[in-house]
């Protein structure tokens, strides 16, 4: 037995709201970069060309085979909602244009075909919607009808000259697809990855839209920078930068984080502040690496030879900071040495310690450093000179 759809779920109207955002991305994508976008503002999309004025949009995402009729609800609570647009006082007459995007088609033979693109519609247009509404009993039907009675024949003429219904429209899963093939300039193998950043930060900017903490709407100039921002970062000498900012999810304890990196900062009597950044440092070079591999961002063994380079950046650094250091040196000279080893790492930024050209960010090379010094089953990099010949002690310690 097939499990019956649950007539309580919000499954659709999610899905709705989220074909509203991916379909305003596409739209905006293709038109000039001076068109602005509004998500649920006038309509469920409504944008605004200078030249072409506001652009109502109506979506909708139907089920796989879905035909309009000439009493779809669909496209007559769309018509109440352009109704009390076009008969609002503050309206620029000239200015508004009215369109329906579904995914599903209109049928052959419906009045609905005269407002499909290549359609001329008839003069006669408006008689007959009425006449169509007279065939139903609903409210709703009933509410158009009284609505559209209050217009004259020529507002009412130019109200449904301003409608268009375009169907068969891409559904929510087939826009990625779209929108990458208008990423000419990004790298094809790097599209995906690409598209996905651009999606998070639309979806961000929609949301801050819908709940008023953006006023301004969004412009497509700013999808146009965003999206050279993202394709940028993809370029042969850089990467993508993903967890600037980010905390696990379980927090950060430097007093009670007992991994092997952790031990070595409170070998040299390291602040709580610095050790929590270095927790940080680590968790965002260890998800970041993690997250080029995924992507098949990181080319063969880079990340590998990456790490050479750096432990061999800190052998060399090692021996200048420790050269005067031997059995005899006080504890704290030789924390010391190790602070100055530590605050090289911090503070530097040399090209050669980046695993990229164009990766400037610091995460990636210290938390890549506190990785190397938290390597299993000893540590390929340290700080206090006598750290090694302490571990034996801090390993048993944790055992007990």
């Amino acid at each position: 037995m097939h499990d019956q759809p649950d007539r309580f779920s919000a499954g659709e109207q999610a899905l709705g709201y989220m074909y509203q955002v991916r379909f305003a991305l596409l739209k905006l994508m293709e038109l000039p970069e001076d068109v602005s976008c509004y998500i649920e503002k006038d309509d469920d999309v409504d944008m605004t060309d200078p030249e072409e004025g506001q652009l109502l949009a109506s979506l909708k995402h139907k089920a796989p085979g879905d035909r309009l009729t000439d009493l779809s609800p669909d496209f007559w609570k769309s018509i109440r909602i352009w109704l009390a647009r076009f008969q609002n006082p503050s309206r620029d007459e000239v200015s508004q244009r009215y369109f329906l995007f579904t995914t599903g088609t209109v049928a052959e033979g419906t009045f609905l075909q005269n407002f499909l693109p290549d359609a001329k519609k008839q003069d006669d247009v408006s008689e007959r919607a009425k006449a169509i509404l007279k065939l139903s009993e609903s409210k709703l039907s009933k509410a158009i009808k009284a609505e559209l009675e209050q217009l004259d024949p020529i507002q009412s003429q130019e109200f449904f000259g301003r409608i268009s219904i375009l169907d068969s429209q891409p559904r929510i899963e087939e826009i990625p697809a779209k929108v990458m093939d208008r990423m000419r300039t990004v790298r094809s193998i790097c599209r995906i990855s690409v598209y996905e950043r651009l999606e998070g930060w639309w979806t961000n900017l929609c949301i801050e839209l819908m709940t008023g903490k953006r006023i301004a709407p969004a412009y497509g100039r700013e999808l146009s920078e965003a999206l050279s921002s993202f394709s940028d970062q993809f370029r042969v000498n850089s990467l993508p930068i993903d967890f600037r900012g980010k905390e696990p999810p379980e927090g950060v304890d430097e007093y009670k984080d007992d991994r092997i990196f952790v031990h070595q900062l409170r070998v040299l009597g390291i602040s709580a502040e610095r050790i929590r950044r270095a927790i940080l440092d680590y968790y965002q070079a260890f998800e970041q690496r993690a997250l080029w591999a995924r992507e098949h961002l990181t080319i063969g063994a880079e990340v590998e030879e990456y790490d050479e380079r750096l432990v061999d950046e800190w052998n060399r650094f090692r021996a200048i900071a420790c050269e005067n250091i031997d059995g005899a040196s006080s504890e704290e000279i030789m924390a010391s040495a190790g602070k100055e080893i530590l605050r090289w790492i911090e503070t530097n930024n040399s090209p050669n310690l980046r695993i990229r050209s164009e990766v400037t960010e610091a995460y990636v090379m210290v938390g890549s450093y506190h990785m190397l010094a938290n390597h299993q089953p000893e540590p390929r990099v340290y700080w206090h000179p006598q750290f090694l010949s302490r571990l034996k002690d801090i390993v048993t310690k944790k055992a007990t």
